[in-house]
């Protein structure tokens, strides 16, 4: 049985770079899109999807309330997060709301294609960094080594690649790895996120 799909987001490139992107895929039906919360909730007063991929920022509602509302009048409609971001708040309150997954605006054809089949079926999907984004918010700290940890302390009293190579006897390529390493298993974007977090987990 297809799956009827429905876009909403406020970028129409989004639109039809998922749309070419999905088809020819015999197992979804695109029913169309919506360029804003309005529209959106025109469409549904006419025909129901099976699936709704929601873009979290939207020009007249945010993605997260819209969600609330559709799932309080549609409640069989699954809903699946559509966003560049993310942040643990953002992902949470996307789920609290309603929403039966998250999903990147990076994400692959194979892994939107498994997103929509996951929550037509009822379960949840979450992609790999919405979900590693959760993991780490709910506490757990990353796994680090002795050696990252040495790079972390000098990272965070502000010395240079350059100052912790020769402090640790190390090269600075060896240093440069350890701190885009350390950026990942933080899952942060920059330096001062990544003491930020590190402070936050207890490590530092």
């Amino acid at each position: 049985m297809k799956t009827k799909l429905f876009i909403v987001d406020d970028h129409y490139m989004v639109i039809e770079g998922i749309r070419s992107l999905l088809q020819g895929e015999k197992d979804v039906e695109w029913v169309g899109h919506a360029m804003n919360a309005s529209s959106c909730l025109a469409f549904l007063r006419q025909q129901e999807p099976d699936v709704i991929l929601m873009d979290i920022n939207l020009p007249d509602k945010s993605g997260i309330d819209l969600c609330k509302e559709v799932k309080a009048l549609y409640p069989a409609v699954a809903i699946l997060g559509l966003s560049t971001f993310n942040q643990q708040p953002v992902i949470r309150n996307m789920m609290d709301n309603g929403a039966s997954g998250y999903v990147l605006k990076n994400a692959t054809k194979e892994e939107l294609l498994t997103a929509i089949t996951t929550v037509r079926t009822g379960k949840t999907f979450l992609s790999f960094e919405a979900a590693q984004s959760l993991r780490e918010t709910a506490g757990e700290a990353p796994v680090i080594t002795r050696r990252e940890k040495e790079v972390l302390q000098l990272i965070a009293e502000g010395l240079t690649n350059a100052e912790i190579a020769a402090q640790l006897f190390i090269s600075i390529p060896t240093v440069n790895t350890h701190r885009k390493s350390l950026i990942e298993k933080f899952n942060a974007t920059n330096t001062a996120m990544l003491i930020a977090k590190a402070m936050k987990r207890g490590i530092l």
